[in-house]
């Protein structure tokens, strides 16, 4: 049982190595980039135009980072650390995702009630979608086929098919949903309800809404691990675990305060916490339900997307 115990520690560990994440810092207007198997920052990386949504690209090669300042979105060379160039994008980009194979990155823009379309290799806006009101998070399925709006202040998500490029579904869900995540098999979706103060659980296929979890106060994202869902509680300061296969409450986890951005590791083994005012990331156990780890990162961290990046 030892050597059994070993090996799943040192495989835990492998996949931390194998990792790093990428925080917007809103108020420090930078990105931290933090070794998560040393849990120590080993980049800063000026951006500006007040950083708010990021998303790593699949083969791990560039994080793409909204600016609702700078009206923007700065690419930025994961490997090298550095920005490798700005796309103007104008109204006010807050969330952000990237297709699987990479050659697209949409943008969610606040002010317009679109989702801008950004052809990666020309570096350009190449289309605009029309969704609901306030789009915040945005997210695509395993398969690249569907793009998911979560338009805030019409209490809706919006379907997208990416390849004509055209609305195909409106599901209500909760008051006021904010970040949106899909599931490994693009069957289900999540949103955080910030002013319902739940989790709206959402069949993709069948645009529908198939049940609710309640949250902490002011849920603001959602991340996903074999069996479990995890939400930052911004009013409360917690991260709220809930079962998938139930859909009922778990456990509330005190972390740093106002957590906002969750992603989970590539192995499920630990949950990633940007806490906005603590400024701080948060590293919880998923399987024990305890935080583990603290690392000091910039001013205002949010980390609004997809933040982790596999660097083998």
């Amino acid at each position: 049982m030892r050597s059994i115990a070993l090996v799943a520690l040192l495989a835990s560990l492998g996949a931390a190595r194998a990792e790093e994440a990428f925080v917007t810092n809103q108020l420090s207007e930078d990105l931290t980039v933090v070794d998560l198997a040393t849990s120590k920052p080993v980049a800063t990386i000026p951006i500006g135009g007040k950083p708010a949504g990021v998303a790593v690209s699949a083969d791990g090669r560039f994080a793409y980072v909204t600016s609702p300042d700078a009206k923007a979105v700065t690419v930025v060379d994961a490997a090298a650390r550095q920005v490798a160039g700005r796309i103007e994008v104008g109204g006010g980009p807050l969330g952000i995702a990237v297709a699987p194979d990479g050659r697209t990155v949409y943008v969610a823009d606040w002010y317009a009630a679109a989702v801008r379309v950004i052809d990666t290799r020309e570096r350009r806006v190449a289309a605009s979608i029309a969704v609901g009101a306030s789009p915040s998070g945005l997210a695509v399925t395993p398969d690249g086929l569907l793009l998911l709006s979560a338009d805030r202040d019409d209490d809706s998500v919006s379907i997208i098919d990416t390849a004509s490029r055209e609305r195909r579904g409106i599901v209500k869900v909760g008051t006021r949903p904010f970040g949106v995540t899909i599931d490994a098999d693009g069957k289900r979706a999540y949103t955080a309800n910030v002013g319902s103060d739940d989790v709206s659980v959402i069949d993709i296929a069948e645009a529908r809404e198939i049940g609710r979890v309640p949250a902490g106060m002011r849920p603001y994202a959602v991340a996903l691990t074999p069996g479990r869902g995890f939400v930052t509680d911004q009013y409360g300061g917690t991260v709220s675990v809930f079962d998938l296969a139930s859909l009922k409450p778990i456990r509330r986890i005190t972390v740093g305060d106002y957590p906002e951005g969750i992603n989970a590791t590539a192995d499920g083994a630990r949950i990633i916490v940007a806490c906005w005012e603590s400024n701080t990331l948060s590293v919880i156990d998923a399987a024990e339900l305890k935080v583990i780890g603290e690392v000091k990162v910039g001013d205002g961290p949010r980390a609004f997307g997809a933040f982790l990046r596999r660097t083998e």
